[in-house]
C-alpha cells in the first residue's frame, strides 16, 4: 500500500476526519470524534512516515521489526511509526489502522458514537 492509499483508508472510515498542521507541527491527522487514531509528518526528513497506536501486547514485536519504531514523544503511549508504509503488508497495515481506530472509536460517547454512525448513514 502506498501513501495515497493509506490516506484514501484513513479517510474512509465512519466519521475520520483529516486535518493538516503547519509548523512547528508538520503532521496530516485522522481522528474519529476528536480522538487521534493516526497521522501522517508531512516535512523532511521524516515526510510519509506513518504512527498509530497499537495494543500493548503488539509494541515490542512490532518495534523489534525493520523499519517500525516507536513514535517520537507518542512512544510511551504506546504509538509507533512506520518509515516506509510499503514496507508493511496491506492486510496487515488495515489491521492495525482499524485497531487505532476501534481504540479511538472505544473511547468516544454513546452520544458521539450515535451522531457519527447517523450522518455517516446513507440518505435517500
Amino acid at each position: 500500500m502506498d501513501v495515497a492509499a493509506l490516506k484514501r483508508h484513513c479517510r474512509s472510515l465512519p466519521g475520520s476526519v483529516e486535518q493538516r498542521y503547519a509548523d512547528p507541527a508538520n503532521i496530516l491527522t485522522y481522528a474519529v470524534g476528536g480522538k487521534r487514531f493516526a497521522y501522517f509528518k508531512t516535512s523532511e526528513p521524516e515526510r510519509w512516515r506513518f504512527s498509530f497506536k497499537v495494543a500493548p501486547e503488539r509494541f515490542l514485536e512490532l518495534t523489534d521489526q525493520p523499519g517500525i519504531k516507536p513514535a517520537r514523544w507518542l512512544g510511551i503511549h504506546r504509538w509507533i511509526t512506520v518509515v516506509d508504509v510499503a514496507s508493511v503488508p496491506t492486510t496487515e497495515l488495515k489491521a492495525l489502522v482499524a485497531w487505532s481506530y476501534g481504540y479511538a472509536w472505544d473511547r468516544l460517547t454513546r452520544r458521539q458514537r450515535a451522531a457519527i454512525l447517523a450522518d455517516d448513514a446513507p440518505t435517500g
